[in-house]
Parts: C-alpha cells; structure tokens; sequence
C-alpha cells in the first residue's frame, strides 16, 4: 500500500499544481505537453529502458491507446471545469472508479470478499458525501463530464494492463507511453501556433517540466503498486481514489480555505474507514 500512498501523494500535488497554474493564467495545453517531455526524460535517465526491443512483442494497441488517452483526457478534464464546473468534473473523475473495479471482476477474474464489498460500499458513499457541494457553475451539459468519467477509468484499467504485461520491464513500457503522448501533444500544440497563432511562452514550457516530474512519479508508483498488488487490482483502484479524497479535501482546507460542510467532513472519515477496510480485506 505504500506505492498507492505515494502515488496518491502525487496525484494530488499535480492537482495542486495546476491549480496554482491556473492563478498565474498559464497556458495549461503548453504545460501538459511539456510535462510529458520532462516525464519520459526522468523516466530514461532514472531507469535507462531497454529499448532494444522485438517489434512483435510490442503491443502497439495498448500504448497507442494510453499516448492518444493521456493528453486528450487531461484536455477534456480542463474543458469541463470550464463548462460545467470542478465540482461535477470531480464527480465524474471519482465516479469512474466503477470501470476498473467491474473490469477487476469481469477482466483479471478477481473475487472480491464481504469485507472488501464493504469496503467499496464505504468508499462510493464517500464520494458522494465529500462532493456534495454547491456548484459553481449553472450548465447542465454532462457531455464533458461523461467523458472525463469513461476517459479515466480507461486509462486506469490500460494501465493496469501495462503493469501486468511481462514481455520486457514496465519502464520500458512508460517511457514509450511518455514519448506517444508527447508526440500527439506536441503536434496538437504546433497546430494551435499555427491556426491560432498561439504564442509558446517559457515560463509555460518551465511549468511543464517541473509537472513532469509529479506526474512521472504518480503514474510509475500507481504501476509499482499494481505489480505489488497484481493478484487485486481492485485494492488500487479504490485506495488510490479514497487516498485522493482524503489528501485532496485536506489540501483544498489547508492550502487554498475551501469551505467544508460537515457532509463533507463525514465523507472524508467514510473514505478513511473504507481505505481500512479494504486494507484489512487483505490481511484475511
């Protein structure tokens, strides 16, 4: 459980970071492109992948599919904070949990036992409790926020099958999906500065590479923790999603004064008694 700890830790300091982006009006589309030029930098330095590899053993389906994701997904999670809202694009992001604890059941054939259905039980409360919070924004367009639902918990169930896939290291596998998801970044971005004469400014591309780094280590912790948990993907799933509620909901009260209701509050206690239970579900 510590990789999800430190993937959680992670996670929630990307969104951190981009929210204090956001105060600094940065270019946000230049900063996830240039974080993924950092990534797969950090990513080949640290671990120096072997990317000597067979052409047949590469499964082009699955990393193509993470390169394209990756940048799209993070695209369409900014499109709809703006359109409809944090709060309903949280929901959805949240709520996506359902796709990879279905896919852990139906896909890796995992059993899930009482005291983990409990567990998950606890936890969807949770999100409901900690999200229950007043909109910001009036639209009812859940287009975007579907989206964002379907996007993540794709990514999340991919990734799952990355960790898994024994042909050659995972290293090897994230710094391929780095290098697919800056090329499509970087050629979306070149398209913009031509058609919408968008200016490349460096403190976005500085902005960038310091998010690559976060983002380098949530992603290849979340992996660490699939291949240390390989035989319950489910335990990830859900803990990474209640650790991000916790971490999330502290940062946002500590870090930024966002006012809690004391709903809100018993969601975050649901989301730590389900990380328990579920914990405790492996012990058994």
């Amino acid at each position: 459980m510590w990789f999800v700890i430190l993937s959680v830790i992670c996670s929630v300091t990307v969104g951190i970071f981009l929210k204090v982006a956001k105060r600094f009006q940065l270019n946000v589309f230049q900063i996830i492109t240039f974080n993924y030029f950092s990534a797969l930098l950090l990513n080949y330095f640290t671990y120096q992948p072997n990317l000597v590899i067979e052409q047949k053993s590469v499964p082009f389906s699955l990393f193509i599919s993470l390169a394209v994701l990756l940048p799209i997904v993070f695209f369409i999670q900014a499109k709809s904070i703006k359109l409809t809202g944090i709060v309903k694009t949280d929901i959805a992001q949240r709520l996506s949990l359902f796709i990879p604890l279905i896919a852990s059941y139906y896909l890796f054939n995992e059993t899930f036992s009482s005291l983990k259905m409990i567990g998950f039980v606890v936890g969807f409360s949770a999100i409901f409790f900690t999200l229950n919070k007043k909109s910001e924004k009036k639209s009812s367009n859940w287009v975007y926020p579907l989206l964002v639902l379907l996007g993540f918990g794709i990514i999340d169930i991919l990734f799952k099958k990355v960790a898994v896939f024994k042909e050659f290291s995972f290293t090897t596998s994230l710094f391929l999906i780095f290098c697919g998801a800056f090329i499509i970044s970087i050629l979306f971005l070149i398209g913009k500065i031509i058609v919408q004469k968008e200016k490349l400014e460096m403190k976005n591309i500085l902005w960038g590479l310091a998010l690559g780094i976060l983002n380098f280590g949530n992603i290849l912790f979340y992996l660490k923790a699939h291949k240390a948990l390989a035989e319950n993907p489910s335990t990830v799933f859900a803990g990474m999603n209640m650790g991000v509620i916790i971490l999330g909901s502290l940062a946002g009260i500590l870090l930024f004064k966002e006012k809690m209701t004391k709903w809100n509050y018993f969601g975050i206690l649901l989301a730590i008694i389900s990380i328990i239970i579920i914990t405790l579900s492996q012990l058994k």
